[in-house]
């Protein structure tokens, strides 16, 4: 099996095979799993797999390695969507709202989302207290929001960063 993936960076494409696919997806699982190990449960030798992981990571395929926190572990266990919508869609003001989001640790994702709201936060906070500080002077103090709606996260039912080919 052959998929073309778009490197976003360049506009180039890459090749992945079934090796790179089986490589891609034992990182997935486990991002401190060892060249020799990776290895063995695809069928190379290391030095073909090495190359393989530098390729995939030169292209922007592989974009980054990362521990995995539990936010309850860590005192961040209340989850809320923020939806916001902005007042004025001018490249100048998005791009301002934009740069503030960045700089909000309690932000943790931000997309750019179409239909009734312009953005999705993903927010999380020690709990409904921290929020409701976060909210009332953070998040609601920045210039051109017109509508924002918070909706609590009950359970978690999946969530994953493992794409499947």
């Amino acid at each position: 099996m052959t998929l073309q993936k778009e490197n976003s960076d360049t506009g180039s494409s890459i090749s992945l095979d079934e090796k790179d696919i089986a490589i891609l997806k034992i990182l997935q699982d486990d991002a401190l799993a060892t060249v020799r190990e990776i290895a063995a449960a695809v069928h190379l030798s290391t030095t073909p797999v090495h190359e393989r992981i530098k390729r995939m990571e030169e292209a922007g395929v592989i974009s980054c390695y990362a521990a995995l926190v539990d936010p309850a572990k860590v005192k961040k266990g209340l989850m809320v969507i923020c939806y916001v919508s902005l007042k004025e869609h001018g490249k100048r003001t998005g791009s301002k709202f934009v740069k503030l989001i960045q700089e909000m640790n309690e932000v943790v994702e931000c997309y750019s989302i179409s239909g009734e709201f312009d953005f999705m936060l993903k927010v999380v906070a020690e709990n409904m207290n921290d929020y409701y500080d976060f909210h009332v002077n953070k998040l609601s103090q920045v210039e051109n929001i017109g509508q924002l709606q918070s909706v609590f996260v009950m359970g978690k039912i999946k969530e994953t960063h493992r794409l499947i080919f």
